[in-house]
């Protein structure tokens, strides 16, 4: 028998490594990413429709939604996809309205769509009492976007392929960051298109590990080490579309940051520190001295969950 009433949430994420090889015939590029679900979550409230419809409303407190014209909430949405296609997999004919409270930045580099995506995907699941579990799950995510599958799991996890081979890197190690997130987005295809136009004519091989130093001080809760081995190589496509982020990324490290990277594809930047202490240190500066808007999180954080369920 179908619930009435179901919350839950998935969290962002962070490419604490994330190395990138020259686009295959079919545009897609293949990567070797190490990914950790921050505590900054989405959150999808499902509730019942006896009829077939599928309704979306986004919560005005989303404050990372600068512009909510810019978050179309129609069946182009990741919610509305995820949804359609838990029913459309189990032949499910029940509705649902849900409500979505955003706090990833929204085009962001943090995953905030998949993790939409995956939130929903659980959420639904549980509602309409259809049954999958998380392997089942995990597939329908896929077809949704490389990053749902992380999203539902959480933690952190070494990527390979496009990103969509996933081993789970058991750690209870924490780690704390800073984020600033910016008032405009990057679409990610044009991150790529980018990177690929600054690399023309350049050699680059298909990433096949992620880089052992990074998976050690990760497990080791080094942050110092950490510090120095992170690696994003989308981060010369972000600067060069958006050359402002290198001055906030320099305003971050004057601000006392152990290192300051573009997370995935950007816009967001984020700030490694050494703890929750000094995580309000940097805020703190960045604050008083720039007027940066900041939020403080902590890794890794568990994947997609029921929150509640009545």
């Amino acid at each position: 028998m179908a619930k009435q009433r179901v919350i839950a949430t998935a969290p962002g994420k962070i490419n604490v490594y994330f190395r990138v090889g020259p686009p295959r015939e079919d545009g897609y590029h293949e990567v070797a990413s190490l990914y950790v679900a921050v505590s900054l979550l989405e959150q999808i409230e499902a509730t019942l429709r006896e009829d077939n419809e599928l309704q979306l409303s986004l919560e005005p407190g989303s404050a990372v939604v600068s512009d909510p014209e810019n978050f179309p909430l129609g069946e182009h949405n990741l919610v509305y996809k995820a949804a359609q296609l838990l029913r459309e997999h189990t032949g499910c004919t029940l509705g649902a309205n849900l409500h979505i409270t955003k706090r990833v930045p929204i085009a962001g580099g943090m995953g905030g769509g998949s993790a939409d995506a995956a939130a929903t995907l659980v959420a639904c699941n549980e509602l309409w009492q259809t049954g999958l579990d998380r392997e089942e799950l995990g597939r329908l995510g896929a077809r949704l976007g490389a990053d749902v599958p992380f999203a539902l799991m959480g933690g952190a996890a070494i990527g390979l392929g496009v990103g969509d081979k996933l081993a789970p890197l058991l750690t209870r190690a924490k780690t704390q960051w800073v984020l600033i997130p910016a008032s405009y987005g990057l679409s990610t295809p044009r991150v790529y298109a980018m990177l690929d136009r600054l690399r023309s004519g350049q050699e680059i091989a298909v990433p096949q590990e992620v880089d052992p130093d990074v998976i050690e001080a990760l497990m080791h809760s080094d942050a110092q080490a950490l510090s120095q081995v992170l690696v994003n190589d989308l981060t010369q496509a972000s600067l060069a579309l958006a050359p402002e982020l290198g001055t906030v990324r320099d305003l971050a490290e004057g601000a006392g940051a152990l290192r300051a990277m573009v997370s995935g594809s950007g816009p967001t930047l984020a700030l490694l520190v050494r703890d929750a202490e000094h995580a309000e240190q940097v805020r703190a500066q960045l604050g008083d001295e720039v007027g940066v808007a900041t939020l403080a999180v902590s890794a890794p954080a568990p994947g997609a969950k029921v929150e509640l369920s009545e």
